[in-house]
């Protein structure tokens, strides 16, 4: 027996330890004030903006809750319904992933290129429709269409400003993503690709569902139509628009990726999602878009290369925003990090209701 415990004792010592995890270094705190960011005004803690206030704004420390973000009495409830959508039933997204254990290294033959392993791999999602209960069968709604998920949070925000009759009465329809993050992955593949094929994802697959199942009608109208989405769904909601302004003109991002992630590599867009503020929107006609944005003081840093400070980019998309003339609201957070749930839960009821200022429904029967 002694020599049995001497034995296995001596196989377990063999055996190596796996490597420790590396620690993530915190983002450091940015000041909004810092030189080469965009002026924007410091409004007094606890405050946000008007929704009928374009510009930059900085807010916090102090993030409470919206009223209108809790369940209030007497207010229509929406219903919400939710299904599920396989990666076999789609001609567009098959469904990958990246090997597991593997990350993204850049290509000794060009740095500006990730190898990224990835195989094919199915995938469910969840889908999330919400119905307010003023909806109107038969008349086609103006909606709003997210990302990563189902959304409470919306769900309920929607039914008090509808009741308020601070939006439309519209639908909202949350998206989950196929899985995994980043480079490789499906969920990196469907947001942070540059071009029109997620808005079209969602055009030809989502959408008929939506209708068919749940008897609504969709408006074709792009002025009723709104995304939005947070970290690499934000970036997302805004790539829908821009792409394909004819199918979206309202964008709503917190702490929006607006760098340099899309695998693979795209000689027309180096730098991916980098690119809105680099080249694209100061390069470009100005487009009939309507966007709300936030960033927070201790939002994303990878120090990799030049093009993944969160901060910075959404700073510069306020920047060329403005100088190209577009209706924007860019709000800094202090005291926040990415996609900040107290941030939200303070500030979406104001952001949706800026994001459909200047909608009218056309006759929809």
């Amino acid at each position: 027996m002694l020599r049995l415990l001497l034995f296995a004792g001596l196989i377990y010592a063999q055996v190596p330890t796996p490597p420790a995890k590396p620690v993530r270094t915190p983002p450091p705190t940015r000041d909004p004030h810092t030189p080469g960011y965009v002026e924007a005004k410091e409004l007094p803690d606890g405050e946000v903006p008007s929704p009928k206030a374009n510009g930059n704004f900085i807010i916090g420390p102090t993030h409470n809750p919206a009223p209108e973000m809790t369940v209030q009495e007497g207010v229509p409830q929406g219903k919400v319904y939710t299904f599920e959508m396989k990666s076999e039933d789609s001609k567009i997204y098959p469904g990958i992933a990246r090997e597991p254990g593997t990350f993204g290294r850049p290509d000794p033959a060009d740095p500006r290129k990730l190898i990224v392993s990835s195989h094919p791999a199915p995938y469910v999602r969840k889908v999330g429709v919400y119905v307010p209960q003023q909806y109107v069968p038969g008349t086609a709604a103006p909606f709003i269409v997210g990302a990563d998920g189902i959304d409470k949070a919306l769900f309920t925000a929607l039914d008090n400003l509808i009741a308020q009759k601070r939006v439309p009465v519209m639908i909202a329809i949350s998206i989950g993503n196929g899985s995994g993050d980043a480079q490789g992955s499906q969920r990196g593949l469907e947001y942070d690709t540059m071009s029109g094929l997620y808005a079209e994802f969602v055009e030809k697959e989502v959408l008929p569902l939506v209708e068919k199942q749940y008897a609504v009608k969709l408006t074709k109208d792009p002025n009723g139509r709104a995304t939005m989405g947070g970290s690499s769904g934000g970036s997302a909601a805004l790539i829908m628009a821009w792409y394909r302004p004819d199918l979206y003109r309202r964008v709503l991002t917190y702490s929006g990726t607006y760098v340099y992630q899309q695998w693979p590599y795209n000689p027309e867009t180096p730098h991916g999602a980098w690119e809105f503020h680099e080249n694209l929107i100061p390069n470009s006609p100005k487009k009939p878009l309507r966007l709300w944005l936030e960033i927070s003081d201790r939002d994303n840093l990878n120090t990799r290369d030049d093009y993944h400070d969160w901060v910075l980019a959404n700073e510069r998309m306020a920047d060329v925003l403005a100088k190209k003339g577009y209706d924007y609201q860019f709000v800094f957070a202090r005291n926040a990090g990415h996609t900040d749930r107290a941030v939200k839960q303070q500030t979406l009821p104001a952001a949706l209701e800026y994001i459909w200022q200047g909608y009218q429904a056309p006759n929809s029967r």
